[in-house]
């Protein structure tokens, strides 16, 4: 089982625990404004998600970890790895994603996690590149994508969605650089 730690953050496998927490991050619209076609998931939809990222875990050997905060245990969301297969322009890929809920905002935790993320990536998994997609217009999750050394390379269309979507990418050369210049943000 792997487990990653930063100064504020837990990041690891999925437990039962964890659904009901999930579940009202999924169900905020705000936060789920820029995923997908914007819909908001229930319990169950939550459920049969943190099910499928279990099973990225098990075939993939890299998925989507549960963020928890050190200091009190909470759920904040999740940040990881997976394949973006509802993209097929960009496979083969590996991609960097995370969803927190909205009182997490603002601290920094998506970007001290995805950091974390992004290590694991390049030095444990040993990944070539990795890939992130965001709507056009979610400058939040742009920022976090720049703050890691990624750069914009498309602009495409989701194909469920319709929606307009930024592909960013980063290598493990440009990685290793970024590392020694001490130019990455540190997990």
């Amino acid at each position: 089982m792997v487990t990653l730690e930063t100064p504020r953050l837990i990041l690891r496998r999925w437990r039962e625990e964890d659904v009901a927490p999930m579940a009202a991050v999924n169900a905020d619209p705000e936060v789920m404004r820029w995923i997908r076609d914007g819909s908001v998931r229930d319990e169950q939809q939550t459920r049969d998600g943190i099910r499928a990222w279990e099973s990225e875990w098990e075939t993939q050997g890299f998925g989507l970890f549960a963020v928890e905060i050190r200091s009190t245990g909470e759920l904040a969301g999740f940040t990881g790895l997976s394949v973006p297969a509802y993209l097929p322009e960009v496979l083969p890929a590996v991609e960097i994603g995370w969803r927190l809920g909205r009182s997490h905002w603002g601290q920094g935790l998506a970007t001290e996690a995805a950091a974390a993320v992004v290590r694991f990536a390049f030095e444990e998994r040993g990944l070539e590149r990795i890939v992130s997609i965001a709507q056009v217009g979610n400058d939040a999750s742009e920022r976090i994508m720049t703050k890691l050394g990624m750069r914009a390379v498309r602009e495409t269309v989701h194909p469920g969605g319709g929606r307009r979507v930024r592909v960013f990418e980063l290598s493990s050369d440009e990685y290793a650089r970024s590392r020694e210049g001490g130019r990455l943000p540190r997990p």
